[in-house]
C-alpha cells in the first residue's frame, strides 16, 4: 500500500508555518494588534484617497476563522476634500486597486528545493522529520520515500481571479509516514526555497536522526495538506483463510 500527499505552496513572501500572518479574518482588529483583518486593510486604501470624512467600513458577511472568501462586498461613504465632485466608479476602482495591490512576490530557488526534495528520496531514518508523541517509542523511523516532487500547480482560484499567481506543489509518496513527517519535509523545503536553510542543512538534518534537531517553529501547517491517493498492491488484496489465522 502507498500513500500519497499534496502540499501546496504559494510563492510569495509568507511567514506562515511560524506562527504569523498576513492577514486574520474579515473583521477589523484593534490599533495595537500586530496582525490586521481584511477590513483594517481595506480602510487603509480608502483612507489614501484622502477624504474629509471618516472612513468606516461595513463588511456585509463574516466567515468562521480560517474560511476562505471568493467574493464578499463591503459599503462606505467618502466626501472628498474641498467640495470636490466625487470619483466616478471607474477612477475609484482603480485607484483602490492601486492601494491595494499585492505585496511584493519573492521568488522561490526551486532549483535548491527540488536538490534538497532528492535528499529526502530513498530508505532513511527520519527520525529528524517527526513530531513526538505517545507513539514514537513504538514506530520504526525508517521510511522509504518514493517520491519528494516539486511542480507547478493549477489552484482552483485561478478559476475566479485573472492573476499571475503562482501555486508550487509539493507530492510525497510513501508507503506510510510518521506523525507530522510530510508537513516537517515540507516546512524544511520551503525555508530552502526561501534562502532560509541550506540544501547541506537539508543533509544534516536528515543525517542527525534527532527530532529535537529540527527547527523550532519550522514545520508547515496543516493548511494545504491533501492525502491525494492510497494505493494496493496486489498482495494486499488477497482474501484473508482461515490458514492466514492459525500461521
Amino acid at each position: 500500500m502507498n500513500n500519497q500527499m499534496r502540499k501546496t505552496d504559494r510563492e510569495r513572501q509568507t511567514e506562515r508555518g511560524r506562527g504569523i500572518e498576513r492577514l486574520r479574518g474579515v473583521m477589523k482588529a484593534p490599533p495595537h494588534h500586530a496582525v490586521k483583518g481584511v477590513q483594517n486593510y481595506l480602510e487603509d486604501a480608502v483612507r489614501s484617497l484622502k477624504p474629509e470624512n471618516e472612513i468606516s467600513l461595513s463588511i456585509s458577511s463574516r466567515t468562521d476563522t480560517g474560511v476562505h472568501a471568493l467574493g464578499n462586498s463591503a459599503h462606505f461613504d467618502l466626501q472628498r476634500q474641498n467640495g470636490k465632485p466625487p470619483f466616478s466608479e471607474e477612477v475609484l476602482v482603480d485607484a483602490l486597486n492601486f492601494h491595494l495591490r499585492p505585496e511584493p512576490i519573492s521568488d522561490l530557488d526551486v532549483g535548491a528545493m527540488r536538490d534538497a526534495a532528492a535528499l529526502l528520496v530513498g530508505t532513511h531514518n527520519f527520525s529528524s522529520f517527526r513530531a513526538l508523541n505517545s507513539e514514537t517509542p513504538f514506530k520504526d523511523p525508517v521510511k522509504t520515500l518514493d517520491k519528494a516532487g516539486l511542480e507547478l500547480g493549477d489552484a482552483f482560484v485561478h478559476r475566479h481571479f485573472h492573476r499571475d499567481i503562482q501555486f508550487w506543489e509539493l507530492t510525497f509518496k510513501s508507503r506510510s509516514f510518521l506523525y507530522k513527517q510530510v508537513r516537517r519535509m515540507t516546512g524544511a523545503l520551503v525555508a530552502v526555497g526561501q534562502g532560509q536553510m541550506s540544501v547541506s542543512g537539508v543533509k544534516e538534518l536528515l543525517e542527525a536522526q534527532d527530532s529535537q534537531a529540527y527547527p523550532h517553529n519550522l514545520t508547515s501547517p496543516p493548511e494545504g495538506l491533501f492525502l491525494t491517493r492510497v494505493e494496493y498492491h496486489r498482495s494486499d488484496l488477497q482474501p484473508y483463510t482461515q490458514e492466514d489465522s492459525q500461521s
